[in-house]
């Protein structure tokens, strides 16, 4: 790998107020009012003398992916006391997709992202802290917090909360994403009401983030390899205590970081968001990776979208045998070393820049230079013997996609990388799902899920509960699934999410009518209709727009601001158009 050029960095060994954002609440006469707040809470004056450093999480009582979170940022504050700083905790939301699943309260899934992002920067800034130390569970919340961190660019340390552990169901491992694909079995009468209730009731025991490579797992893979969290820190299970030894070691990090002056845009170059998208695509990862490291690289300023990364994607052998495509969870890889066993095979393949820093002050090579490859297992597969050549993520374009598309084919092989047919177009989610569900369409076609993107959703719902149902129909691999929405990391099957331009501003995926023949290349990475230009372009005369019926709130705010999928699906202009940097203020 050519060797990249060094961050300039802004070294503070003794932690010079003079130099940080906290001086303006805590420093000289005029701010003794501020100063009053701080004693009203029990610190004292060398607390408040000290490096201020916000400890945000996503703790709630949503779903078990954020319920761990607060015991570990109790933990993550000792490490910053330990390091000389005082620690000052704060939480945001999350939407949980599994619970917001399958209804309209997808919509604010991705909408939340945004939000979390906005929310914690709203809190460093109104507050002036230093540093952060960032604590996240869900699939969304990880890239928020990531987003945050990049966006105010203090010195800071991302911690994931940890996987749930695997439910057992009759002698075989389960994830949540076994019960999506029950209720399908349900629905064609090969599961009774108490098989369904059996599972339900087994498929989650513990705290933690759903168990397979879906996208928290996928963004936790992310956070390791592209540097903002200590290595190993993802892998253990949410319920183990060593997580909190991870805690504390990541405030620890976060004081080492501010005393070394190594900021997130220091470590996010872009070699390591090319890092990140190597091991998404090794680990058969979620597609909505295609989605947040565009977004995070836009909060550095780094033209890094959806084509960039399914390039990468294109090029990086797949290693990794994890759900859904794959026989093993979250647990299984922890058990065999963790993503640093993922890292360190890559990076001895050259797949990987290995002189990009990372939240330990060294490099993503000397981080790993000790980790021994496990033998005598099968979860990870050594690159010259991969499951496959090319990454289990593949992007599409053509006439029917001119922006893009995704796909994850991990787990899929020969012929099934290929499949033409009919489309039956359907406007909204719950019309796709009510017509599997009913058996109204036929083996073959290409099921069209339209008007649900970032815009017209508005919020681009995940597809999970339909995707899964067809799995439970036993009929996955017999028809395929095109959207302008997303799918779940926990999705199988032939899928293509992010279909862009959406269908909500012309695109030609809303241009589409029943019988319109389609054509899925995973292989030549086309998405085609069988239409010619003219024909598109009559349509797109006669096209009409379609109102998504939010006018007010939360939603609309987001439709209003949203970009397309292609670009991350963000909602400001950027690092590009930043007259400053939080950390400089």
């Amino acid at each position: 790998m050519a060797k990249k050029k060094q961050p300039k960095l802004h070294p503070n060994p003794t932690f010079d107020k003079a130099k940080m954002p906290s001086r303006h609440t805590t420093a000289g006469p005029e701010r003794a009012p501020h100063r009053s707040y701080l004693y009203a809470m029990g610190l004292n004056e060398k607390q408040i003398a000290q490096p201020i450093v916000g400890v945000a999480t996503c703790w709630n009582e949503a779903a078990p992916c954020n319920i761990a979170l607060s015991r570990q940022a109790q933990a993550a504050k000792i490490g910053v006391d330990r390091g000389g700083g005082t620690p000052r905790e704060f939480t945001t939301i999350t939407v949980t997709d599994g619970i917001a699943m399958g209804h309209q309260g997808m919509k604010s899934s991705l909408a939340s992202r945004d939000l979390i992002a906005d929310s914690v920067e709203l809190t460093m800034r109104g507050h002036c802290y230093d540093a952060m130390v960032t604590l996240a569970g869900c699939d969304k919340s990880l890239p928020g917090m990531m987003m945050a961190m990049l966006r105010l660019n203090v010195p800071s340390v991302f911690l994931y909360g940890g996987s749930i552990l695997p439910g057992k169901f009759r002698g075989k491992d389960v994830t949540v994403v076994d019960v999506f694909e029950g209720v399908g079995m349900h629905a064609a009468g090969k599961f009774s009401d108490s098989d369904l209730h059996e599972l339900e009731c087994a498929a989650c025991p513990s705290a933690g983030s759903c168990g397979g490579q879906f996208t928290a797992n996928t963004m936790a893979c992310v956070s390791e390899a592209i540097g903002l969290a200590l290595p190993g820190s993802a892998g253990a299970p949410a319920p183990y205590e060593t997580r909190d030894q991870y805690a504390e070691a990541s405030g620890e990090a976060a004081m080492n970081l501010l005393r070394l002056g190594i900021r997130p845009r220091d470590i996010c170059s872009r070699e390591a968001f090319e890092n990140a998208a190597v091991v998404v695509a090794a680990t058969g990862g979620s597609t909505n990776a295609g989605l947040h490291l565009p977004a995070m690289a836009h909060e550095c300023g780094i033209k890094f979208d959806l084509h960039d990364v399914t390039k990468i994607f294109k090029k990086t052998p797949y290693i990794a045998d994890l759900k859904p495509g794959g026989k093993y969870v979250a647990f299984d890889l922890y058990n065999v070393g963790g993503i640093p066993i993922v890292i360190k095979e890559l990076l001895d393949a050259g797949l990987l820049h290995g002189d990009v820093l990372t939240a330990t002050g060294k490099t993503l090579a000397e981080n790993h230079k000790d980790v021994k490859f496990p033998e005598n297992q099968d979860v990870v597969y050594r690159v010259k013997n991969c499951l496959s050549p090319t990454g289990g993520v593949v992007g599409l374009k053509g006439n029917l996609a001119p922006d893009g598309a995704i796909v994850k084919v991990a787990g899929m092989h020969g012929e099934g990388l290929v499949f033409s047919g009919p489309a039956r177009c359907f406007d909204t989610e719950e019309a796709a799902f009510d017509a599997v569900v009913k058996r109204k369409f036929k083996d073959g076609e290409v099921l069209v899920i339209r008007y649900e993107g970032p815009k017209g959703g508005p919020g681009m719902r995940e597809m999970l509960s339909t995707t899964a149902a067809l799995f439970g129909l036993d009929v996955g691999h017999k028809v395929a699934l095109i959207t302008d929405g997303r799918f779940s990391g926990g999705t199988r099957g032939f899928c293509v999410g992010h279909v862009g331009p959406e269908a909500a501003v012309g695109g030609p995926i809303g241009l589409l009518k029943n019988g319109d023949m389609i054509t899925i290349d995973a292989v030549k990475g086309r998405l085609s209709v069988d239409l010619t230009d003219k024909e598109l372009k009559k349509r797109r005369k006669a096209w009409k727009p379609k109102k998504n019926g939010y006018t007010a709130g939360a939603l609309w705010k987001y439709a209003e601001l949203v970009g397309p999928a292609v670009d991350g699906a963000v909602t400001h202009p950027g690092a590009k158009k930043e007259s400053h940097i939080f950390a400089d203020i």
